[in-house]
């Protein structure tokens, strides 16, 4: 029994504090049949919770033009959006990169508009829904805009964009690789990563919220030049290095020669084949690794496949939209 052993041993004041804690309990905290915590919504609210809002790479999926199987007959719920990461603290929405898919985005977070949009690099799905937070539609005003200064110099050279900037959507700030940002319960660090820059330079990021640090790296060139630049041997000794807890990577490709009647060293992205030789199986003490950014073409879709299989059995993950992680 929780409670006094009698009443007389506890002072008015001790005995009223203990009815208000047992409420909040009774009606926050409950023990599920599988034996799991479940926290009530009040609690929930102090949290910091991000949700993975697609995992597609940049043309979606179904992807325009492809008429192979990969694409056609496709139900609703194999339907991906291009990648993208929501993040909600008590008083705050933050959205990295903006897809076209925004809309239908939102709802996984109950349609929350954003307060804070950051942005990784200037590739096509990354930002081709930035427009939709304009007098046409959201219509918003000083939008907290987080980017590098060559994302911010393209917005500038961007009539479409430039105009926004001149109407007041967007407040923009600069972000510098490993200069750690707080928000409202936790941080976000930018971390330069190589990536075909034609338009701007390429950042992943960590969220480090009270109890998890997570790692979004949706697009880079190739291993060798992204360890190389954080002067790291191997890829556990990286993420170690950046102290996470989950890592949401690049894992476009599932193999080097994926793309039929394309050059695939033009589109340059580290197979999961690759990845995976590099990790072998799970041990003790790594973080979560969960692929993202999936291709059309990438056979991991199918769960039933033997590639899906393979990650899993490995001990990492596909990722799925929706996903929500507790920070």
């Amino acid at each position: 029994n929780s409670t006094c052993a009698g009443l007389a041993m506890c002072s008015p004041h001790q005995f009223q504090l203990r009815v208000w804690f047992e409420f909040f309990v009774y009606n926050n905290i409950s023990i599920c049949s599988n034996g799991m915590i479940h926290f009530g919504e009040s609690f929930r609210t102090h949290m910091v919770e991000a949700i993975l809002l697609g995992i597609a790479q940049d043309g979606g999926r179904p992807q325009a033009g492809c008429n192979k199987s990969c694409c056609t007959g496709l139900s609703a719920d194999q339907t991906s959006y291009p990648t993208s990461l929501g993040i909600i603290s008590p008083s705050e929405v933050h959205l990295i990169d903006v897809t076209r898919n925004l809309a239908s985005q939102l709802q996984f977070m109950d349609g929350k508009l954003p307060t804070h949009v950051w942005l990784t690099h200037a590739h096509f799905g990354h930002v081709d829904g930035l427009g939709q937070f304009g007098r046409e539609i959201i219509n918003a005003k000083d939008l907290k805009l987080h980017i590098s200064k060559s994302m911010h110099m393209l917005l500038n050279n961007t009539p479409q964009w430039k105009l926004m900037l001149d109407q007041g959507v967007f407040s923009v700030n600069e972000i510098v690789s490993k200069t750690a940002l707080t928000q409202e319960g936790f941080s976000i660090t930018p971390i330069l990563v190589p990536h075909r820059a034609e338009l701007s330079d390429m950042h992943a990021f960590v969220i480090r919220g009270p109890n998890k640090a997570l790692l979004y790296l949706p697009d880079h060139d190739t291993w060798q030049e992204t360890l190389e630049l954080h002067q790291c041997n191997d890829l556990r000794e990286w993420f170690i290095q950046l102290k996470i807890d989950i890592a949401l990577i690049d894992g476009t490709f599932w193999s080097g020669d994926e793309l039929s009647g394309r050059n695939q060293d033009k589109v340059p992205h580290p197979p999961i084949t690759q990845t995976l030789d590099m990790l072998g199986f799970k041990r003790q003490g790594d973080p979560d690794v969960i692929f993202i950014h999936l291709n059309h073409t990438n056979p991991v879709y199918d769960q039933w496949g033997e590639e899906h299989t393979q990650v899993v059995e490995m001990g990492w993950k596909i990722g799925k939209q929706g996903m929500k992680f507790e920070l």
